[in-house]
């Protein structure tokens, strides 16, 4: 792929031998982050896991001076997807319509 793309590993602890919780799959943008795919360590849903990655990733961003952070696929009624709709502003694409903020 020509789009330049990380992974993104989130551990108990900053030791490597640490117990992997989480990983996102990155692109790097000209403009930001875009978060590919991610997943967490089920057990561990009451640490609000897909709500660190973000903000993880909101903090990249702004210590890198760029502008967004793009947090991918979006069902809206999966309760599964819901934290994602939790943070604002909140921008979704509507097609040819382009980007239309979210209320």
């Amino acid at each position: 792929t020509p789009v330049q793309t990380v992974v993104v590993e989130y551990r108990l602890g900053s030791d490597p031998a640490k117990p992997l919780v989480a990983v996102a799959l990155t692109a790097v943008l000209a403009d930001g982050l875009s978060m590919v795919y991610s997943f967490f360590e089920p057990s561990l849903s009451k640490r609000s896991l897909g709500n660190l990655l973000i903000l993880d990733h909101v903090r990249q961003v702004r210590l890198a001076g760029l502008s967004y952070v793009y947090l991918g696929y979006w069902v809206q009624d999966s309760p599964k997807m819901a934290y994602k709709g939790e943070f604002r502003p909140l921008e979704v694409q509507r097609g040819p319509l382009g980007w239309r903020r979210l209320d």
